[in-house]
């Protein structure tokens, strides 16, 4: 799997999410509504979820193992930080 593209938008506001970004995997595929978070140990993405009918958020889609969430998450943070 490789991320082809990472477009990244940052937010201003008072709440804790920094920026909404979509990632491209082998040009073919594309993930939006990633969230940049401001969590209690630093910057971390959160992938799109929705909530469901019994209040719980549900990730819809999201990586099976750990090294493709680390790859993500450091390629959009990576691109945070240049990001305007």
């Amino acid at each position: 799997m490789n991320i082809t593209d990472v477009r990244v938008k940052k937010v201003a506001g008072e709440g804790k999410m920094r920026a909404v970004a979509a990632i491209v995997i082998d040009d073919a595929f594309v993930v939006r509504d990633l969230r940049v978070i401001e969590g209690q140990n630093g910057l971390f993405v959160a992938m799109p979820s929705r909530k469901s009918s019994d209040g719980e958020y549900r990730d819809i889609a999201h990586p099976i193992t750990a090294e493709a969430r680390e790859m993500i998450q450091a390629r959009v943070l990576k691109e945070y930080e240049t990001a305007e």
